[in-house]
């Protein structure tokens, strides 16, 4: 069963893009995944989705320097290429891309991988604020080629209300 999500959510996957649990990802810490249907050398680009409820203190820019120190416990050097806060006060959110090798596959690889935290409310609880992450992940030479369904399904993602649109 995968890992729930500290908010319900909707989204649309990108056109192509197939529901999967790529090899490697740890089942009770992803909610959600996708593969891309056109594996690069072997390596399928992957959307993943999980998130929590942080410490009233943390930071966003907090929550992704811990992303960039677990990624680095397995990949080893990863290299914050870009981050930035973006969103408003109602509705902060932070992007970061980073870069690293990792063996998948049995081929070690340069990955490249975009996450996007969002701040949401707590349906139960408006005043406790949870995070949800996205994640792409690609090789470096495929993902500028998949870098716009990944924003095409960023831009997708919707508290999930339980009723239809």
């Amino acid at each position: 069963m995968p890992a729930p999500l500290p908010v319900p959510i909707e989204f649309d996957l990108p056109e192509g893009w197939l529901p999967a649990r790529p090899d490697g990802l740890d089942p009770d810490a992803v909610a959600f995944a996708a593969v891309h249907p056109r594996p690069d050398s072997g390596f399928a680009a992957n959307i993943t989705v999980d998130g929590g409820f942080p410490a009233e203190e943390e930071t966003l820019e907090g929550l992704a320097e811990e992303s960039v120190r677990r990624l680095a416990g397995t990949a080893g050097a990863v290299e914050v290429v870009q981050r930035r806060e973006v969103g408003s006060d109602d509705a902060p959110a932070l992007i970061q891309r980073l870069a690293f090798q990792a063996v998948a596959g049995g081929v070690r690889r340069d990955l490249v991988q975009s996450q996007v935290y969002l701040v949401m409310a707590d349906v139960a609880d408006p005043r406790r604020r949870a995070v949800v992450r996205l994640a792409l992940t690609a090789t470096a030479g495929q993902h500028d080629e998949v870098l716009g369904d990944f924003q095409d399904f960023v831009s997708s993602v919707r508290p999930d209300t339980g009723t239809e649109a």
